[in-house]
């Protein structure tokens, strides 16, 4: 199996082509044993290219431990990257069908390559059916208590779940997230996002991902972010999000929320 190592904003994934499909149904078993930090490849996930009959290329993620994405934002980026450069798409805009619907990526272009891609992420919901949570009405500015500490908590499906928490970062461990990812309210566990606003067009935050534990950025963690302290009044339509791995731009054109930020190939390989 030959592969490519790449990262967003220090986000990994491993992207392995399978426009013939032979990996179906072998998803699940491939991610943990090449995302495994100490005896495989190690990544936050994995980016199977596959053939799309609605969009230009389709985009499968399988997360470290296994479980399926329907988006990944910083993912995306890196696969649009690839397509692109490995001439499976000669588009510089680029349609990618993912399990949250057709996102379109634009591509910045310097010698040939792609340095800087921003993607469309397409509109967020509060609806609490759709994130999905056991909750009669939106989770905005909702207290919990896990592990005897109160959270207070802001909900929405951003192409997956996200709870965003406004804190002092030098005042959470990461870990904190693990137990509120699986909180009884989110039916299907939730993204966990800490955010620290520094100005009107700066935030800071870090992410405890479902299925992957803190990783060095999440772009749709960013993305909840902004919109989460823009409902709040926190911050303008165009915020830079300063992320462990370095800096994404996020901005608000009404509902839709446009992402920009690099996509790194690191190295490439074939498994044995």
């Amino acid at each position: 199996m030959k592969f490519t190592k790449m990262h967003g904003t220090g986000n990994d994934f491993i992207v392995i082509e399978d426009l013939n499909g032979n990996f179906k149904g072998k998803e699940s078993d491939i991610a943990q044993k090449l995302c495994n930090r100490r005896f495989g490849i190690g990544a936050d996930g994995i980016l199977l290219v596959r053939k799309s009959n609605i969009a230009d290329i389709e985009m499968e993620i399988i997360n470290a431990d296994g479980s399926y994405a329907a988006m990944c934002g910083n993912g995306i980026r890196c696969f649009a990257k690839y397509v692109f450069d490995k001439k499976i798409v000669c588009n510089s805009k680029i349609k990618i069908a993912t399990g949250n619907g057709i996102k379109v990526a634009d591509l910045t272009v310097k010698n040939g390559k792609v340095s800087e891609v921003t993607i469309d992420m397409g509109t967020y919901s509060l609806n609490p059916k759709l994130i999905p949570a056991e909750s009669e009405e939106e989770i905005i500015n909702k207290n919990i208590i896990v592990n005897g500490k109160e959270y207070t908590i802001t909900s929405m499906l951003m192409g997956v779940p996200h709870t965003v928490i406004f804190c002092n970062l030098d005042d959470i461990s990461i870990e904190e997230g693990k137990y509120i990812e699986i909180h009884d309210m989110f039916l299907e566990g939730t993204n966990v996002n800490f955010c620290e606003v520094v100005s009107r067009n700066i935030i800071k935050v870090k992410t405890w991902e479902r299925g992957a534990g803190p990783t060095l950025a999440c772009g749709t963690g960013s993305c909840a972010s902004v919109v989460a302290a823009k409902l709040f009044g926190y911050v303008d339509d165009e915020v830079k999000v300063m992320v462990p791995g370095g800096e994404l731009l996020i901005k608000l054109l009404d509902k839709e929320v446009l992402m920009t930020g690099p996509a790194v190939t690191v190295f490439e390989g074939e498994t044995v």
